[in-house]
Parts: C-alpha cells; structure tokens; sequence
C-alpha cells in the first residue's frame, strides 16, 4: 500500500488537474458540500489517520496573497522570512476553530474539514470556495492526541510547493524550491510527542501552480505511527 501510495504523489500535479475539470463546488444544489468530493465538513468529534498513519483532519485558513511570478524563488532564506512574517494576530500560537476570522489583510475564515485523500488539496480547497489560488500562502493546524509519551517519532512531510512545519510550537521541517508533493520528501530530526494533546502548524507557499500537503508520524523504525487521534481542541 505504501509503494502505491508513493506513486501515486508522484502524479499529485496529473491528479488534482484532473479534478479541476468537474465543477469543484455545486453551492447552488441545496444540501451540496461546497468543497466536495475532495473534503468533508468534519461531523465526529475524533479521527484516526488513515491506514498509513496520513492526517487527513486539518483546520485550514483561506489563503493568504503572496504574490510570486515563479516558485524558482523559493530559497530557504526566502521562504523562512515569508512564513515566519506575521499575518493575523497568535498566528503561531492559537488554535483556531471552525468558522473563527482572522484580521490579515483582509478578514480570512478557517474551515475544520476532513481530507477524502491521503493529502490535502490546497488549490482545490481555494477554488471552492472561490479565492486565489495562485501566489498564496495557506495556513494549516490539527491536534493530534497521543495515548502514551512517544520519543524518537519524526514528522514526515510532502508539500507542492514550499512549506514549513511545526510541532508543540518548534520547527520540524522546512521544504524549500519548487517542488512538487512527494510522501515522506522530508523528515524531521527526531522529536517527542506529547501524552495527550500535540499541535501541529504548517504554512505551505506556492506562485503559480497547485498546491497540496501530505503528513504523518514514523516511528523510529520508519513505520507509520497509527494509534493517535485527531479532534481540533
């Protein structure tokens, strides 16, 4: 399933552009979700990752304008300034709720939403709901609960294009140039996830193009880490 799996990101770009070609949204069909059949408004209140340990419940803000003509810009430098400048206000200590606005530039909505995908399409999430999708940057968070103390765990990220990522408030990860979203493309150092309550943050950047996000924990024998649960508290 795995080997599927990473084949399958390699075509990330073939996969969302074929779903541009349906309507992403039927807002005008009462009873529709606005944002399928990519996402569902989340309804239970915990969710475990998928069978391989994917963490597919995420709060999601609408993106941010960053204007970018190319990707090739995506230096580490570059992109360390652009996701670690300020936007809204806690935007590296809240964990927002469902339906909350952030004062940015202009008043931005988060939306609780379950991925149907092992990762997360940014760029259709956008279209949906009919904001840029281009030269953006997109907010991401979930809590991820723990059963015990887990120690020598590493976060294990795919993004399209640049994106940083941090867990219980320290970066994990950073994916810099332009690139496309491959599972496990980095991993992080080892870290320690808390018993109970863990936040995980990113920020993913793109120019033109689309843009997507794949996450999960792996044990320090490079399996998936599956017994956790999701519920955005």
């Amino acid at each position: 399933m795995i080997d599927v799996r990473r084949a399958a990101s390699m075509f990330s770009i073939a996969i969302s552009a074929s779903c541009l070609a349906v309507p992403a949204f039927a807002a005008d069909v009462p009873g529709s979700n606005a944002l399928g059949p990519l996402f569902e408004p989340v309804t239970s209140p915990t969710k475990a990752p998928d069978a391989d340990g994917f963490l597919q419940r995420w709060l999601l803000l609408e993106p941010i304008v960053k204007p970018n003509r190319s990707n090739a810009g995506f230096t580490p430098s570059y992109v360390r300034q652009a996701l670690t400048t300020q936007y809204f206000p806690g935007q590296l200590t809240i964990v927002p709720r469902d339906g909350k606005t952030v004062a940015a530039a202009q008043p931005l909505r988060w939306h609780a939403l379950d991925s149907s995908l092992f990762d997360v399409k940014l760029f259709n999430f956008a279209q949906a709901l009919q904001k840029p999708t281009y030269g953006v940057i997109f907010w991401a968070v979930t809590v991820v609960n723990s059963p015990r103390e887990m120690n020598g765990v590493r976060l294990a990220v795919g993004s399209n294009s640049a994106s940083m990522w941090w867990v219980n408030g320290k970066e994990a990860a950073g994916l810099f140039g332009d690139r496309r979203m491959v599972m496990d493309d980095v991993v992080s150092q080892p870290l320690t996830l808390h018993k109970g309550k863990n936040i995980i943050r990113g920020a993913v950047i793109n120019g033109p193009g689309l843009s997507d996000f794949c996450v999960r924990f792996v044990g320090p024998d490079g399996q998936p880490v599956r017994d956790l649960s999701i519920d955005l508290r």
